[in-house]
């Protein structure tokens, strides 16, 4: 007997795992089709701030938390660089799309909003690896630091590139224009990224700043990456990783909310 299957009708059970592979096969290939500016710029990026701040304040600054400065700041740059990358990718696919009209062609195939959600997130978590790595490689070479924690390290890369990666869609969601989303960069992705103990330790901070910085989900991106790198950190490595998977979740549901309404992507 031929099965008939209402219009619009999922026919492909609970997820369309070819649907979601296609979206996060896109968002890769988006990024690796122009890598010297995807993943070799922000190498090139992280190299300068390691030179400059080396040169300007290094041998001066001392030691912080027991290891030199320089040491210090390598895996703060290095998961700075991981989810400025990050949120690129999802907000600059959102946006791109939006103002070239054809943002349509993401929304008209069969994927529910989750799917959209892990889609976008595949590919700006593969970007950020992919650029954790390439700093890594740099880091071993030239300043002889590796990992001491792999998985850890690993671990807090991914976390961070997928919250980034979740409050890019946000952004992109809610910007209409490069203007908007331009301005959402410089005045809240920036500051949680140098605001969150890149360049130096919390500690160090007054009462009220520190207070402040411990409510900043970024903080505990860095401490955690920082203590994969090199050993050390400001804080309970569980617990920062617990509030970053926690808020990833979060911003996370939130972009479902937004695409599951169609909110300033839909006529």
């Amino acid at each position: 007997m031929q099965e008939f299957h209402e219009m619009g009708s999922r026919r492909f059970g609970r997820v369309n795992w070819l649907g979601l592979a296609t979206l996060a096969q896109r968002e890769t290939q988006r990024f690796l089709a122009v890598w010297t500016q995807t993943l070799m710029a922000p190498l090139a990026t992280a190299g300068l701030f390691l030179v400059i701040f080396s040169i300007a304040i290094g041998e001066r600054r001392g030691d912080v938390m027991g290891v030199d400065f320089t040491t210090f700041i390598a895996p703060g740059i290095l998961m700075m660089t991981v989810i400025q990358n990050s949120f690129a990718n999802t907000s600059s696919s959102i946006v791109i799309s939006k103002v070239q009209g054809n943002i349509v062609d993401t929304l008209m195939p069969p994927l529910s909003p989750a799917e959209l959600v892990l889609g976008y997130l595949a590919g700006a978590v593969a970007r950020g690896v992919l650029v954790a790595l390439a700093i890594a490689v740099g880091l071993a070479l030239f300043l002889g630091i590796v990992p001491a924690h792999p998985l850890i390290w690993l671990g807090f890369v991914t976390l961070g590139a997928a919250f980034l990666g979740a409050l890019g869609m946000v952004a992109g969601i809610f910007a209409q224009k490069f203007d908007q989303m331009a301005a959402i960069t410089n005045f809240i992705v920036t500051p949680l990224a140098f605001l969150s103990g890149t360049f130096y330790s919390v500690e160090a901070l007054p009462g009220a700043l520190y207070t402040i910085s411990h409510v900043n989900p970024v903080f505990y991106l860095m401490d955690g990456g920082r203590y994969g790198m090199i050993g050390v950190s400001d804080s309970s490595v569980s617990v920062g990783a617990a509030i970053v998977l926690i808020s990833t979740l979060a911003v996370s549901a939130l972009a479902w909310a937004l695409f599951r309404k169609g909110y300033r992507l839909k006529a």
